[in-house]
Order: structure tokens, then sequence, then C-alpha cells
């Protein structure tokens, strides 16, 4: 959580999170490329949702480490944009998923389900070296939120594999994709709301040290 306005400011930035937003952006650069032509080869909604976000997800990465060692005002704004990304991310996959499912397109589902499963053994290794960074502020919190639904994602796309195959049916795809757009959206909220608060107290520290310092 974010410190009051009158406490000291934590120590920015917690140490072994920049050598892990470095390794959780090369991990998330990687599974981009790989989720991105498998997605191709199978058509799954659902799998190029996940590369998407592998995408959106490097770039935070990217963010976070340019403002990681910038103030609370900074990096509130930056998991603003952060959070916007998000939830725009999930309204894309909507979309597509609807567009999809009008074209009437089964996937592959044993691409789908192997990838998934490399995907899911990448993620879950990163949520595992963010976790304990997930209570800091919302630039932090930002980081682990994507991690989680990361890991979130690929099982689903494994579930939705499995029912693709089972049911000769595109349907599993593209509810697993509805599913990982809702959660893309509601993370997206949660991470504007925090950034809003940490913007809110970063700006009264600023005042306060305003007044404090004039005659």
């Amino acid at each position: 959580m974010a410190c009051s306005c009158s406490g000291p400011e934590p120590q920015f930035p917690a140490p072994g999170f920049r050598r892990a937003l470095w390794i959780a952006l090369l991990v998330n650069l990687a599974m981009f490329f790989v989720e991105g032509i498998a997605s191709l080869q199978s058509g799954s909604v659902s799998l190029m949702a996940d590369a998407i976000d592998f995408f959106g997800d490097s770039a935070n990465y990217i963010l976070s480490l340019s403002v990681l060692s910038m103030g609370m005002l900074w990096r509130g704004r930056a998991a603003m944009v952060k959070g916007v990304t998000m939830t725009a991310f999930g309204i894309a996959v909507w979309a597509r998923a609807i567009w999809v499912m009008e074209q009437g397109t089964i996937p592959e589902p044993l691409t789908m389900g192997t990838i998934g499963m490399l995907a899911l053994v990448a993620n879950v290794s990163v949520a595992v070296m963010l976790f304990r960074f997930r209570s800091g502020d919302s630039d932090m919190r930002s980081v682990w939120l994507c991690s989680r639904n990361d890991a979130i994602s690929n099982l689903a796309v494994m579930a939705a594999a499995l029912g693709v195959f089972g049911t000769n049916s595109a349907w599993p795809d593209l509810i697993v994709a509805a599913i990982m757009g809702t959660l893309a959206v509601t993370a997206g909220i949660s991470v504007v709301r925090h950034a809003r608060k940490d913007i809110s107290e970063a700006r009264s520290r600023i005042s306060n040290a305003a007044r404090a310092e004039s005659p």
C-alpha cells in the first residue's frame, strides 16, 4: 500500500525489483513471438489475445523500468497509462471474439494446448518471481496484476483447447477469449483507481513540502 502523506516515502526501487522487471520483460517478448506465430497457425482467438497481452505487458515493463527511480507522481502516472492500456486491451479482445464468432472459424486445439502449456510455465515463473512486490505502489501492483492475469489466461487457453477438441466448436475458444477480456478490463480499472490514489498522495506531498519551504 502507498504510504500516507505525513510518512517517509518508501525505498524505490525495492531491492531486486529492477532485475525482476528485466527478466519479466525478456520472457514476455519471447512469448509474444511464440504465441503470435502459433495463433496464426491455429486460428485461436484466445491464443491471439494472450499473444497481444504478452506484447502489452512487455511495453508496460519497459514503462515501469523507465520511471523506476522517479518519484511517486511519475510512477502513478505510468501506472495510469498501464491501467488504461489493460482496459483497452480487454475491450479489443471482446471485439475480436465477436468478429470471429460471426466468421464461424474453428481453431486447431493441439497447437492451442501445447503453446498454452509453454506460456503457463513462463508466466507462473514470472508471477512467482514478482509475488513479493504485489503490495507496493500502483506501478508495482500493476506489474503483479499483469503476471497474475497472464497465468490465469494460460490455464484458460488450455481449457479452451480441450473444449474445442471435445466439441469441434469454436465456442470454448470464444468464451475463454471473452473471460480474458473481462480480466483485463477489471484489472485495468483496479490499477487506474490505485494510480489515482498514488497521484493524489504524491501531489499532496509535493504541496506540503512547498508550503514548508516557503518563508
